[in-house]
């Protein structure tokens, strides 16, 4: 019986599907590391495909990530990525990629600067993701640290029967995760394109709702991270749930991250300017 609360060794086979198992947790799970960037970049798509494939992106970007950091593990270099720190610092540049991402999409580049002389405001000030921003996303959030990888680290890689397949419990852990985050993205890209609006109007309710979340999102990223490296136990509080599943066996700063991007701004934010637009597009 495979016990995905407290795994142990048992064998090759069900080792995988053990990572495979508790990738599809993580994946529907809410968590910091996935559930903000997907939702930012899928309502961003504007479209159930688009949505897919933001979707898809990020997490293929997450598996190679996991891969890696499975073979190291296997190699005995767990204690480089498990010191309990990381999540922390690991918040600080997903957090500081993310704004650079928001101002991007809002501005209408991929390099967001100052003005040095004004220049006449265009129709359209924004710009629709590059394909290539979850993939950087999937990989720097990858490294942030939690319940999942210490097993995955600690118990299952180092477990492994040789180097070569080292790598193997992060890549299945990965392909997990992705099953689940590609219908998460579809998801919100359908629900972002069905808000009853013309398509410019929902391509712009879309992307200022995914540059807003992206920005505000970012910057609490960055405070949680810097909050979490000057005050690490203060950060580290969190109260029993109850539930027996990782991600949602306790209430902490993390749950408190997912909750604030993507509830307080990703939807407060799609919700408002739909209604807003509404309001604006003659009926008949």
């Amino acid at each position: 019986m495979i016990d995905l609360w407290n795994p142990a060794h048992v064998s090759l086979g069900i080792d995988l599907l053990t990572a495979l198992l508790l990738g599809m947790v993580h994946g529907v799970t809410p968590d910091e590391h996935t559930w903000p960037i997907t939702f930012s970049y899928a309502v961003g798509s504007y479209s159930t495909w688009r949505g897919l494939r933001a979707g898809l992106i990020f997490s293929l970007a997450f598996t190679l990530q996991r891969a890696i950091a499975s073979e190291l593990a296997y190699l005995g270099l767990s204690r480089l990525l498990t010191f309990a720190a990381v999540d922390f610092y690991v918040y600080v540049v997903v957090g500081a990629v993310m704004v650079w991402a928001g101002l991007a999409i809002a501005q209408g580049r991929m390099a967001p600067h100052l003005h040095l002389r004004p220049s006449p405001p265009r129709a359209d000030p924004f710009a629709d993701p590059r394909p290539w921003m979850p993939a950087l996303h999937g990989f720097i959030a990858g490294w942030g640290f939690g319940a999942f990888a210490t097993i995955l680290y600690t118990v299952l890689a180092p477990a492994m029967p040789s180097a070569a397949w080292g790598w193997t419990p992060g890549a299945a852990f990965g392909l997990g995760t992705t099953l689940v985050q590609i219908f998460a993205g579809a998801a919100f890209g359908y629900w972002a394109a069905r808000r009853g609006l013309p398509a410019e109007a929902i391509r712009r309710v879309g992307l200022l709702t995914a540059a807003r979340t992206l920005l505000w999102g970012g910057g609490a990223f960055v405070l949680a991270g810097l909050f979490g490296i000057g005050f690490p136990r203060l950060a580290d509080l969190s109260f029993d749930s109850g539930i027996k599943v990782h991600n949602l066996h306790s209430i902490g700063l993390p749950f408190l991250l997912v909750v604030g991007v993507v509830i307080g701004v990703g939807f407060t934010s799609l919700l408002r300017e739909t209604a807003t637009l509404r309001r604006a597009v003659p009926r008949g």
